[in-house]
């Protein structure tokens, strides 16, 4: 598929009535391995992943290094893939052309709670960029209305999330990401205030399940760092095991 192709092809994922469940993968190995799974319908990145795969802390990877690796991770996969890109790295339309000549048709990019005027400007900004380069680009507008909201009322970050939400919307972003552990409640208040369809969500430890989220009128739900922690974990355990004696597991794949 072109870039145009892909890009549509994750737009109508979004749009689907079946809740877009994407597992998060951070270098070329992870995502092929991902990919192979006939139940993947899309690739997303981690951005927190990325920038661990390489030593620098969460939103602190240089622009550069960030997109070689996902131009990487798009040319081994013939799956549409999103990208998480920080917030922009200070220029997110040029950002996203960057991004879409590197094989990316859709990203996550942070508003950290900047001024809405200057959030909304951003969105524009990367709507302008797909649309320049003939890519109906998949925006996965993130508002961080709820984990940066420090100590405010759950009532009132909620209604943050949902103000800056409809707003970039308006702007042309394809859906709205609301990252924290969302319950059943909170979650029905986003959907209501943002729209049925329109609403992403991240499956941290303590969320509800896709299915339940599904349920409740949500798009997509993603799992950002945590497939990486769960990889690494196994990792550390295996070695503890392999030290004490133990043996290479039965059933281990060759996956590479």
């Amino acid at each position: 598929m072109t870039n145009a192709e892909k890009a549509r092809t994750l737009v109508g994922l979004y749009e689907a009535p079946e809740i877009l469940r994407v597992v998060n993968i951070w270098d070329v190995v992870s995502a092929t391995a991902v990919a192979a799974l006939p139940e993947t319908t899309a690739i997303a990145t981690a951005g927190h992943s990325i920038a661990a795969t390489f030593g620098y802390p969460d939103g602190q990877i240089p622009r550069e290094i960030m997109l070689d690796m996902v131009g990487r991770i798009a040319a081994a996969v013939d799956l549409p893939v999103s990208a998480d890109l920080d917030d922009g790295y200070g220029d997110a339309g040029e950002t996203t052309r960057l991004a879409i000549g590197v094989g990316v048709v859709g990203a996550n990019i942070e508003d950290r709670l900047k001024p809405l005027a200057d959030s909304v400007a951003q969105v524009e900004a990367i709507v302008r960029a797909g649309q320049a380069e003939g890519v109906d680009f998949a925006l996965n507008a993130r508002t961080d209305a709820i984990v940066r909201g420090g100590d405010k009322p759950l009532a009132d970050k909620l209604a943050d999330a949902i103000e800056r939400g409809r707003a970039y919307l308006d702007a042309g972003a394809t859906c709205v990401f609301v990252p924290g552990i969302l319950d059943a409640d909170a979650t029905r208040t986003l959907v209501d205030g943002i729209g049925r369809g329109k609403v992403s969500v991240i499956g941290l430890p303590g969320a509800l399940t896709s299915t339940e989220y599904q349920e409740l009128g949500v798009a997509r739900i993603s799992y950002g760092p945590v497939p990486q922690r769960v990889t690494l974990t196994r990792l550390q355990d295996l070695a503890s095991d392999l030290y004490a004696g133990g043996v290479i597991p039965e059933g281990t794949r060759a996956l590479n």
